[in-house]
């Protein structure tokens, strides 16, 4: 079935001068140069800013051993960052495209609820010395696994019957998660204050939560699911139009929609599962992602996401590391700017 694409650009005379619209991806040319303005940017400021969590303050003399080991240590949260980055803002801004909604994040399906439902029934169930050992590949893959299932399970029933109703999936979808954070507050309160302290550090979203052998899992997960996203980019412009545009235009909307959600479950499920719950991440990526890049094309809207979400989470963690001290409080921080930044759409969504 032959799918039609809303992203070829068309160049007319008046495109050279960059004042009139243009149908493509870019509404003008002016708007197309300041597109690659902002790309170079937020690459340089990645480029700098992965390069001062590296390399500043660090006690070693430059090109010491000891200076090469801490900074062969950093390095690998800034790689764990940047996986970040990656899932949060393809998962959100393919999610957003589907349910096509700009306030909805794959947080709604319960992912969150979920990963800390988990963690505390370790806790409940087998005290600290279970959440200690509950670490390693195959907790890892475990939580990855129960994810994934709860999303294909409620796919598989919601989206594949014959009254398919993609509001009713996202409405289940709040009322398991809602029903998770109940059964998890309900056993911390069980818990002894000890047990509690140690369950909450593994509550907020922290980059010293990755592991390194978990990328033999999470990178190859990544891959995958963020190239199913990539190469279905000109669908998704498609599907960004609605339902009945989208089949118009001879795009199968139903097997589209599950293949997308399917793709940003795992990498959601991998996200969290790999350093805990960002749960406006993602909210605050998109949002910013579509200012910036002024475009409806996906596959102008991925790199810039991707970019400012790597600029957004390292820009805290330099300034929480190098600053205040206090790095294990930088999803406390991205979560009081980005319930901010929702809060703001909110308000504005009409003109969204």
């Amino acid at each position: 079935m032959h799918t039609a694409t809303l992203s070829t650009p068309t160049t007319t005379g008046a495109d050279a001068r960059g004042g009139e619209r243009r149908s493509g991806s870019f509404a003008t040319a002016a708007a197309r140069r300041r597109y690659w303005v902002w790309v170079s940017c937020l690459i340089a400021g990645s480029l700098l800013l992965g390069f001062g969590l590296i390399a500043w303050a660090n006690p070693m003399p430059l090109g010491t051993r000891g200076f090469w080991i801490i900074a062969q240590h950093r390095s690998l949260a800034v790689f764990v960052m940047a996986l970040v980055a990656l899932c949060q803002a393809m998962a959100t801004v393919a999610f957003q495209t589907v349910t096509n909604n700009r306030i909805l994040t794959p947080s709604i399906m319960g992912f969150e609820s979920l990963y800390r439902a988990i963690q505390t029934t370790s806790v409940y169930l087998f005290g600290l010395a279970g959440l200690v050992s509950f670490t390693g590949l195959t907790a890892f893959v475990f939580q990855v696994g129960v994810m994934m299932g709860l999303a294909c399970a409620l796919y598989g029933w919601l989206l594949s019957g014959r009254y398919a109703n993609l509001q009713v999936m996202l409405l289940i979808g709040v009322v398991i998660g809602g029903g998770l954070g109940s059964v998890s507050s309900f056993m911390q309160r069980l818990l002894t204050p000890s047990e509690f302290d140690v369950l909450s550090a593994r509550m907020f979203g922290s980059v010293s939560n990755a592991n390194p052998v978990y990328f033999p899992v999470a990178i190859p997960l990544i891959v995958i699911a963020g190239g199913v996203l990539w190469f279905t980019s000109r669908s998704l412009n498609t599907l960004s139009l609605g339902r009945e545009a989208a089949i118009n235009l001879g795009v199968p909307h139903r097997r589209m929609t599950i293949i997308v959600l399917i793709a940003t479950s795992a990498l959601i499920a991998t996200s969290t599962a790999l350093v805990g719950p960002l749960t406006f991440l993602g909210f605050l990526v998109a949002t910013l992602a579509y200012q910036v890049a002024d475009t409806y094309d996906h596959r102008y809207l991925f790199p810039v996401a991707a970019l400012i979400g790597f600029v957004v989470l390292s820009a805290a963690y330099f300034v929480m590391n190098f600053i205040f001290y206090g790095s294990g409080v930088v999803s406390i921080i991205i979560e009081l700017v980005g319930g901010t930044v929702f809060l703001i759409v909110i308000m504005k969504k009409g003109r969204l």
